[in-house]
């Protein structure tokens, strides 16, 4: 039975990312900042209440494991070192032992893709970078940490997320042109990291995905 550690398992694409993984047959350990809003209940899944930004709480965690999913997450727009500092935390534990494989989640608005539409263009530049600023900016710096370790990494780069079902009719839509505003489902985005999880191919990789 595979094992993987899970950071953000509380969000909406972690917990996606959780119920697929054990109803494949995966154990799952969670690390959690309040388990007792934790939902989730299967004899595969181990909780353990620790803080990303802490890495006392949860350090002792990898060993056994062979992949590290990272969901983290914010609930609004304010200025962060939530994916710097945790990632950066989470690398130098890895770098440290097992495992290797790490796969994270961040944004498909941090760049604009060569060719996009005049109007996409302006939305992503004037509108989104300029709205989630600080949050853009935080997520920067946390894919320079993940690209510059050791690891055998892939970066998952989000579009807009909906709460729709899981169709498997995603794309990989890395450096196209955008004629409109991307999207995917959490179920989706959550079916993608689990299934190329033992992907070499996205090793050492940044993936943008969409419908």
């Amino acid at each position: 039975m595979k094992k993987i550690l899970v950071f953000g398992g509380s969000g909406g694409t972690g917990k996606h990312f959780i119920e697929q993984a054990l109803n494949a047959g995966y154990a799952i350990t969670a690390i959690v900042r309040n388990p007792h809003a934790f939902t989730i209940v299967h004899q595969n899944l181990k909780v353990i209440k620790g803080d990303v930004l802490i890495p006392h709480t949860y350090e002792k965690e990898f060993d056994g494991h062979e992949a590290v999913v990272s969901c983290l997450g914010i609930p609004k727009i304010q200025q962060t070192t939530l994916y710097s500092s945790g990632i950066r935390n989470i690398v130098n534990i890895m770098e440290k032992s097992c495992p290797k494989r790490l796969i994270c989640i961040s944004s498909g608005a941090l760049d604009i893709p060569p060719k996009s539409s005049f109007i996409m263009t302006f939305l992503l530049k004037h509108v989104l970078q300029k709205l989630y600023k600080p949050v853009y900016a935080d997520m920067r710096i946390m894919e320079g940490i993940i690209k510059t370790s050791g690891l055998d990494w892939t970066i998952v780069r989000a579009p807009k997320l909906t709460d729709g079902k899981a169709t498997g009719k995603y794309k990989n839509i890395t450096g196209l042109p955008l004629g409109g505003i991307p999207k995917i489902s959490r179920a989706d985005l959550a079916a993608f990291m689990f299934t190329h999880l033992a992907d070499s191919g996205t090793f050492k990789s940044t993936i943008d995905i969409a419908y």
